[in-house]
């Protein structure tokens, strides 16, 4: 029964993304008659279906992540080839396609270095020797890579293209900003979990001492960048690929992320009071401007 439901609900994952990118998608350009949008969406669950294949026969989650930043080159290679963006020199579709394939090598080649020395990803240890749970997380990251990735989709693949303007300007700010906050915390963490001394401890200096989460932060704000970016190029239903950094919100701070550490992180340290004393004078996710005493 249970993997009956997984299945479904993998399905159900499918349906969703699909029924979202035909809203979404009304003035994509047409390549080979068939809407360049939804071309990305069956592109990105085929890259998954096919890696989770060997990943399960392997029982192995070292490569998911990084399967996951592969998708994102993928489709958006993808479109900056099928809309000539290069060839034509379309600057701005260039510029936003750049900003996340360079987001998604970053952090695809960080996660999978990171597994590559601890071993194992302690999340998959009971998901990867189930087929239905194994594919039903494979087919969850397909429908991550496209939901985050529609906004700048939606406006390369629109007839206009990525339209340059005084918004456009402000989202690449914010991408900027939200992917200098996401590398530097990742590395002042791996620099803390690096000292021998630290192995046991959480972390709670540099951002991790004005946020408790400062990656997940800056990882929501450069996607809200991007979206901002894209936004000059919406009309009608575009405006539902808004929901690109909802989605990216919801899914760090309720699903996976900050929800399952947080969890852990009390399990491991909840007994102590300078842990308990660290969550309730910092904040979880937006990071204090001033820094306490």
């Amino acid at each position: 029964m249970k993997h009956l439901i997984n299945l479904a609900i993998a399905a159900g994952v499918f349906i969703f993304t699909k029924t979202y990118a035909e809203l979404i998608s009304f003035n994509s350009i047409q390549i080979s008659g068939i809407n360049l949008l939804e071309q990305t969406l069956i592109i990105a669950f085929a890259i998954q279906w096919v890696a989770f294949v060997p990943a399960f026969i392997l029982k192995t989650e070292k490569f998911y992540d990084l399967t996951g930043s592969l998708t994102y080159l993928s489709i958006f290679i993808y479109c900056l080839v099928a809309t000539d963006s290069i060839g034509n020199l379309k600057f701005t579709n260039i510029l936003v396609a750049g900003a996340v394939m360079i987001w998604a090598m970053r952090l695809g080649s960080f996660l999978f270095m990171r597994i590559s020395k601890d071993g194992k990803d302690e999340r998959f240890n009971s998901i990867k020797t189930s087929f239905s749970r194994f594919f039903m997380t494979w087919t969850l990251q397909g429908m991550w890579v496209f939901i985050c990735s529609s906004a700048a989709l939606v406006a390369i693949t629109s007839p206009t293209g990525v339209i340059i303007s005084n918004i456009f300007i402000i989202g690449f700010v914010l991408f900027i900003f939200g992917f200098v906050i996401e590398v530097i915390a990742d590395n002042q963490k791996s620099r803390f979990r690096s000292k021998k001394e630290n192995k046991n401890s959480f972390i709670n200096e540099g951002l991790w001492a004005r946020s408790r989460h400062p990656n997940y932060f800056g990882e929501i704000t450069l996607w809200t960048g991007i979206t901002v970016m894209a936004l000059p190029a919406f009309i009608g239903m575009n405006y539902l690929a808004l929901f690109s950094p909802i989605f990216t919100y919801l899914l760090l701070n309720h699903v996976s992320g900050i929800r399952l550490l947080e969890a852990r992180g009390h399990q491991k340290w909840g007994h102590l009071d300078a842990y308990n004393k660290y969550k309730k004078d910092t904040p979880k996710l937006i990071p204090m401007i001033i820094g306490k005493k």
